[in-house]
């Protein structure tokens, strides 16, 4: 209410009008000072969206195998007499009783048209790059590897291949593969341990006559002679094979898609029923299915061994 002093009249001004400039005021204060007292602001925030979860590198369901490595990758003395017996491959065989790592990850049905065995029997560390670039032109998911035996087992200890070499041509090999191949997973067993192979299977006379052909000689010959020479010639291939390992694990940690077996190969004790009774060297059946156990366990594990 307001007094018109002129006319001496009062005059009422509607309260609406006083109401809607104290709002105003109210209004224009809060948009100052940034307060709403309970009313909602209308400025907008980008709404922030979800980051997808990264796809993880090791892939436990891989869709394919190729396998790479020696006598022991092609079954040799598992089925016959010197004689490569790859159906049975603890790393792609087909043998229902085996059950390869490729049966075990494709399943029996898928193993003949997406796995390939690369594998040689004699070959060594130096041949693993040219079995790589075979393996890597199938672009496979999984590639399982499995060499170095050959190189301790020579004629003597001195002719073992020397442990740069070996290492040289392993990283070779992982660069082979990489250049076709980038994103194909490297699993990469442990070399057995020989000293224990030697010590079960000298227990069997026909085995012992076997050797005395020349397999292994560094370490299985004069398996009986247990001299100070003797002694010290095993103890040398078994620190070769200790640093070969070393290596292949080595090199593997460079790389994010591959996974090495922690030393699991080397440290499995082989029984009498998982070595040939052709040659009691290299696995028989019982044995291949044992090193397939172990690779699927290590292939398929959240986390890889220590």
């Amino acid at each position: 209410m307001r007094e018109n002093r002129r006319s001496g009249r009062t005059i009422l001004r509607p309260p609406t009008a006083v109401a809607a400039l104290t709002a105003a005021a109210l209004v224009g204060l809060a948009a100052l000072t940034g307060c709403t007292s309970g009313t909602p602001t209308t400025q907008s925030h980008p709404q922030k969206r979800p980051r997808p979860s990264p796809t993880p590198v090791w892939d436990r369901s891989p869709s394919s195998v190729a396998a790479v490595g020696d006598s022991i990758t092609r079954g040799f003395d598992a089925c016959d007499v010197l004689a490569d017996c790859p159906e049975v491959s603890w790393a792609t065989g087909t043998d229902t009783q085996v059950r390869s790592l490729a049966q075990r990850l494709l399943g029996p049905a898928a193993v003949a048209g997406r796995s390939w065995n690369h594998a040689r029997t004699g070959a060594r560390m130096a041949d693993l790059p040219g079995q790589m670039a075979e393996a890597a032109a199938r672009r496979p998911g999984l590639v399982a590897v499995m060499v170095g035996a050959n190189d301790a087992c020579r004629d003597s200890p001195g002719l073992m291949t020397p442990v740069a070499d070996f290492t040289e041509a392993f990283a070779a090999a992982m660069s082979t593969l990489r250049r076709t191949a980038p994103t194909a997973q490297v699993y990469v067993s442990s070399v057995p341990d020989l000293k224990r192979l030697w010590s079960t299977g000298r227990g069997n006379p026909f085995g012992k006559q076997v050797w005395k052909l020349g397999i292994c000689a560094s370490m299985l010959g004069d398996a009986d002679d247990m001299s100070e020479d003797a002694r010290l010639r095993r103890a040398q291939v078994h620190d070769r094979v200790v640093a070969y390992n070393e290596a292949l694990k080595s090199v593997c940690a460079k790389d994010p898609r591959c996974r090495y077996d922690g030393g699991d190969v080397f440290a499995f004790r082989f029984t009498g029923e998982q070595l040939s009774h052709w040659d009691w060297f290299h696995p028989s059946r019982d044995g291949q299915s044992r090193l397939a156990e172990i690779a699927y366990r290590n292939v398929t594990a959240a986390e890889p061994p220590a």
